[in-house]
């Protein structure tokens, strides 16, 4: 049996043609269609009871966590076919696709199955504005190295019901489900079937800016989660660039001010240090044991300070001794730079931003 998962919040204007779009891709095929409303108070359980005379179709009203993503993990769990289908209520997703999906899946073929927008034979909605395509192209590009797919952001997609990672290892925030599987599941085989990305005709877009931002911060935990400490020195770097342009900034003003270079250098350090930790606390090691703020702040403006050590070291060992780098100053110092970074990212990863006692565990290192 097929289980066709389908998250809504006041869609009940959608649910009708929805159904019959169903059952004209499905026919003589079993399937379920399972309504994961989150408390629409719209007219959808009435309107899904009087559906539900002709259609195998049900509702589930969910009042806790509501959110599209934790909708479907309740529909997976609610789900009772060997096979899953996740799809959007607007009617933007294609049933007649599903069939192929299954077919991919039921074959062996593919163990995940995306309704793609990007591949040969896909489409969108000719209505779409050159402002939309842009958003689009910008959201899909940094989901690109997490999936090797064309159309990472679809929201349509079918995978065995028993392929399905366990609900404690989902903890997608924003609205890409399947992103969240495709990365969190050991699938071997992922392909895409084209599909027409209509527009909506009912109804309004959930797509906000705090949607967005949630997607951000969605895909930095998949970057955490897939490459790990790679991931983690990747945001160290960047946070480590911002505290530079505080430094300079601090610097260049004290001197507006009157205060010699010299007094400057010394007094701009404090601020981009105090910068860098707080924004590792905040946003690189966030996921890490919260110890005391007042302790972990001195411990980490002294490994900056042996980390300037190690930087300037470098930079004078390579300038001094080694002819090459007496021509090549700047990359001396850039050397320099990557040595301290990976000095400081080193003994915040390993003793300052501490491990919580779950995350060791899981890694074999109580």
């Amino acid at each position: 049996m097929i289980s066709i998962i389908v998250p809504t919040y006041k869609e009940v204007a959608n649910l009708q043609p929805l159904s019959e779009m169903i059952r004209d891709a499905l026919q003589t095929r079993e399937y379920e269609i399972l309504i994961m409303d989150d408390n629409s108070q719209d007219g959808s359980i009435e309107k899904v009871a009087a559906l539900s005379s002709t259609h195998p179709i049900r509702i589930v009203t969910r009042t806790e966590d509501r959110g599209l993503s934790p909708a479907v993990i309740d529909g997976f769990d609610n789900a009772q076919g060997d096979y899953v289908v996740v799809m959007d209520a607007d009617l933007s997703h294609p049933a007649s696709a599903i069939p192929q999906m299954i077919e991919r899946l039921s074959s062996g073929e593919s163990d995940f199955v995306l309704g793609s927008r990007y591949v040969p034979g896909g489409s969108i909605d000719e209505s779409w504005s050159l402002w939309r395509y842009i958003n689009s192209a910008v959201a899909t590009l940094p989901a690109l190295p997490l999936a090797r797919v064309k159309d990472p952001m679809s929201g349509f997609f079918a995978v065995r019901k028993a392929d399905i990672p366990p609900r404690g290892m989902l903890s997608p925030i924003g609205y890409k489900i399947a992103l969240e599987v495709m990365v969190k599941g050991e699938f071997k085989n992922i392909s895409e079937v084209p599909i027409h990305f209509v527009d909506r005709i009912h109804g309004e877009s959930k797509l906000t800016l705090a949607e967005q931002l949630k997607y951000l911060r969605h895909l930095r935990r998949l970057y955490q989660y897939r490459f790990k400490t790679k991931a983690e020195f990747f945001q160290f770097a960047l946070v480590g660039s911002s505290g530079f342009i505080v430094d300079l900034a601090v610097y260049l003003l004290l001197q507006v001010f009157g205060v010699s270079h010299t007094v400057a250098r010394a007094i701009s350090f404090w601020p981009a240090a105090t910068w860098n930790w707080m924004l590792n606390r905040l946003v690189t090691f966030n996921h890490r044991e919260k110890t005391r703020k007042t302790t972990q702040w001195s411990a980490f403006v002294s490994s900056s300070l042996l980390g300037f050590a190690v930087n300037y070291g470098t930079y004078y060992v390579l300038t001094t001794y080694v002819p090459f780098f007496q021509e090549q100053m700047v990359l001396a110092l850039i050397i320099g730079v990557l040595m301290g970074m990976g000095f400081n990212f080193t003994l915040s990863n390993l003793f300052i931003f501490r491990k919580l006692r779950e995350e060791v565990d899981s890694n074999g290192k109580a």
